[in-house]
């Protein structure tokens, strides 16, 4: 039947008009799926902070499982109907539209145009955007049945077959009235059913407001600044989401293949209309979901195909699917780049899913995040500080939401652990599933959540006292003691140890710890210290905080600072003079990427997690990161040194040269220190240790299934070393690439063993706990670069 489909688009008209490169760059994506309705205002504010990663040339919104009542719509009508919403650059010519392409086809239920603002200047547009006119859509039964007739496509369902008719009809629209090559007057912004689109020439936060989203309820919600980056761009409808049917795809990346991809779709008539790599990307997940009829399992796997070791690693059931998967589809595989967020309505499941995929190669930044309360939410963006605004802004408005989540990670793409994408699906008889693209069910720690009520102050004058009503008091009495503390290092410690809080929620109490550090700088910082609230101040740029930093610290004199409420902001620690050993920085919030980029001396600590390009050619100095890394961590670095609590994403220390001595208490998602050339560690070279700890809910070390999951560990090294933690041996030769196991000799141990001690005073892991009663040679195992593997080798014949 799906051949039947296919053949049934032979006739669709073809674009006219070449294609052009359109610059590059890092695009800002956010999307969060809710066990409850939610405004569209709560989308406004991480787009806003993710401003810089949009040229106003671009951003749009989606919402998905939207209020019946917003809709001017019956509950069944927004469940059945096709909500079709017609974007008219040109209003003259609706008339013409709908008497060719609505009236002669369709049983019109309700109609009319969304209400907009009068003046877009007024929310900072340059350009009016289109007026919209919404529209509730069935096929007429004659209309359908001609349709069946002359594409011969009996055998498909009623449901499949009016589904193919609203498709098709919007492609003639749109090539008409859009895509002609002539002036653009009309598109179909969206068709499917519970799904409503909004672009504009300019930022997604501007055209949320334009068409007055603030107060509309959905369950879901994807955003997307800038525009797409390969291919003919033709505003507004050049803008993200893209549309299959019954998904809204937004997208950070760009294909290598992108005319591959043309071909691919060509050979089964679907013919790119806007010529945009995103516009192909969501036209292979409608082909490979709605006419393949693939599982979701397998439509991940076409797009994002598992190589390599990971494909090794799998049942040996699901590589034959898969090796059948990709001979298949390999060729129309997105090679490159690239993140996508997909809202998708899995009517038939009456499932509201929001997807998030990573490439194979995990080549453009990614989080994940879910909060479980008396509401769930899940979160997916190209940055943690976009969750995080996403949860603050959420909290000031209900009180069942923490501006802190429960969990936050990275996916690992193509790989066979988690499949590098997860899927957060809303069920129709409600709440909130999350599972990873294998369908295993990831979630949160069941704890309970605060309930609305006073705090009870008490006097607390000891820090044993302090913990011990953190420990096992209740949310009152904690809420009492964090109001009334006034010792920041106390405060401190909740946010960066999480102490044992059972039943309370971790998330809770980091978050009112959080809020209590805050208000405690705004009006006693500590004595000779400059403590600057980020709030109202730029990202990046002569407002943003990194200049400000640096402005005190060079006229001024300053050289102890404290940045709280960070928010993405950009470049922390950067742009001080060479040799800026005397200089001091503490973080609280989410700052953003390159913090401590260049380096050359002092000291930064990051009481939370970092984003990504975090200490890139750092030369000398200490960071440390009581948390996460992001993508690219110790890019180039030359010396330094860090100590991290938590995981690296993607690619950390690639290039990385002289002598930066690192120490990673979890792991590392793959290419850990590619092409590392750090000399000798005996010699004074550099190395990485990497523990494989994840730690629990209430603040305990286990060891991760595995010390290091990925392939190309250490590959292409010419120098350094990375000791691993691996006392079962987990981690083989097959994972190596220019690097070889040796004996852990007593140099090295010597060597290690004072980062280890130290790292232990920062994060409280006693190196007892790391060693378990064994020498170090049964824990711990070098890897070498091959040329110094070999000399060892050589030693140790002679």
């Amino acid at each position: 039947m799906s051949h039947d489909l296919i053949r049934s688009r032979h006739d669709l008209p073809s674009p006219r008009g070449g294609d052009e490169r359109v610059e590059e760059g890092g695009c800002g994506v956010i999307g969060f799926a809710c066990s409850v309705p939610v405004e569209g205002r709560h989308i406004i504010l991480p787009s806003r902070q993710m401003h810089n990663r949009g040229n106003g040339k671009g951003g749009g919104i989606a919402a998905m499982g939207l209020d019946p009542a917003q809709m001017r719509v019956a509950p069944d009508l927004l469940r059945d109907d096709y909500l079709v919403q017609i974007a008219y650059l040109d209003p003259a010519c609706r008339a013409e539209v709908e008497q060719r392409f609505i009236t002669p086809h369709f049983r019109v239920d309700q109609a009319y145009e969304i209400e907009e603002l009068p003046d877009p200047r007024a929310v900072g547009l340059e350009i009016r955007p289109p007026r919209v006119w919404r529209h509730f859509l069935r096929v007429q039964p004659e209309a359908l049945d001609r349709f069946a007739r002359e594409k011969g496509l009996h055998a498909l369902s009623r449901e499949d077959l009016e589904d193919e008719f609203v498709y098709q009809n919007s492609f003639r629209l749109n090539s008409e009235f859009y895509a002609s090559g002539g002036k653009q007057r009309a598109f179909v912004l969206c068709h499917g059913k519970d799904l409503a689109i909004f672009k504009a020439v300019g930022y997604a936060e501007e055209a949320a407001q334009f068409y007055r989203l603030d107060s509309l309820r959905a369950r879901i919600w994807i955003a997307h600044q800038r525009y797409p980056t390969k291919g003919k761009v033709w505003h507004p409808g050049g803008a993200h989401p893209f549309i299959g049917l019954y998904e809204a795809l937004v997208h950070n990346g760009d294909f290598a293949n992108y005319h591959t991809i043309v071909e691919y779709l060509a050979q089964r008539n679907l013919r790119p209309l806007f010529l945009t790599d995103t516009e192909v990307s969501v036209l292979l997940f409608d082909l490979l979901r709605r006419v393949y009829k693939y599982p979701m399992e397998y439509v991940i796997e076409a797009l994002a195909p598992t190589t390599e070791r990971d494909f090794a690693m799998l049942p040996k059931e699901k590589r034959e699917i898969y090796k059948r998967i990709q001979a298949a589809h390999m060729h129309g595989s997105p090679d490159g780049p690239w993140f996508f967020i997909v809202a998708q309505n899995d009517v038939r499941a009456r499932s509201l899913n929001l997807i998030g995929i990573t490439d194979t190669s995990m080549l453009r930044p990614q989080v994940f995040a879910l909060y479980r309360g008396e509401v769930a939410i899940g979160l997916i963006a190209s940055e943690k500080q976009a969750i995080d605004a996403t949860l603050e802004s959420l909290s000031q408005a209900d009180p069942r939401f923490c501006p802190v989540a429960d969990r936050y990670w990275n996916a690992r793409g193509g790989s066979y652990t988690d499949g590098g994408a997860f899927v957060f699906s809303i069920p129709e008889s409600g709440g909130l599933n999350v599972t990873d693209k294998f369908g295993q069910p990831v979630d949160a720690e069941p704890r309970e959540p605060p309930r609305e009520g006073a705090s009870r102050k008490s006097k607390v004058d000891s820090v044993e006292k302090f913990r011990e009503i953190v420990a096992r008091g209740s949310y009152a009495d904690l809420k009492g003691a964090v109001e009334s503390c006034e010792n920041l290092e106390w405060l401190t410690s909740i946010v960066d140890r999480r102490l044992p809080v059972r039943p309370k929620k971790q998330s809770w109490v980091r978050a009112l710890a959080l809020a209590a550090i805050h208000r405690l700088l705004e009006t006693r910082p500590p004595p000779g210290c400059v403590a600057i609230d980020c709030t109202d101040l730029s990202a990046e740029g002569p407002r943003g905080v990194s200049n400000l930093i640096a402005d005190k610290y060079r006229s001024e004199g300053a050289r102890n600072f404290i940045a709280y409420r960070c928010r993405g902001h950009r470049f922390l620690g950067c742009g001080l003079d060479l040799n800026s050993h005397d200089f001091r920085l503490s973080t609280f919030g989410s700052p953003g990427d390159y913090l401590g980029s260049g380096m050359d001396g002092g000291q930064i600590v990051v009481h939370g997690s970092g984003q990504d390009q975090l200490a890139q050619i750092m030369r000398r100095g200490k960071l440390v990161v009581h948390g996460d890394v992001g993508q690219t961590f110790m890019y180039g670095a030359k010396g330094g040194e860090v100590y991290v609590l938590g995981n690296a994403a993607g690619r950390p220390l690639i290039n990385a040269v002289g002598r930066p001595r690192v120490v990673i208490n979890g792991t590392a998602l793959d290419y850990l220190a590619e092409s590392f050339m750090a000399g000798d560690p005996l010699k004074g070279g550099g190395f990485v240790i990497l523990n494989g700890l994840a730690r629990t809910e209430d603040g305990e070390f286990v060891d991760l299934d595995e010390p290091y999951p990925g392939g190309n560990l250490f590959s292409l090294a010419s120098g350094g070393a990375i000791y691993i933690r691996d006392p079962q041996r987990k981690v083989g030769e097959e994972q190596l690439n220019g690097g070889k196991f040796v004996d852990l000799a007593p140099e090295d141990w010597a060597l290690i063993e004072p980062h280890l001690r130290e790292n232990d005073r920062l994060f409280a892991i006693p190196l007892e706990r790391l060693l378990e009663g064994r020498p170090p040679e049964q824990v711990f195992r070098k890897i070498a670069a091959v040329r110094l593997a070999a000399t060892a080798v050589s030693f140790a014949g002679e």
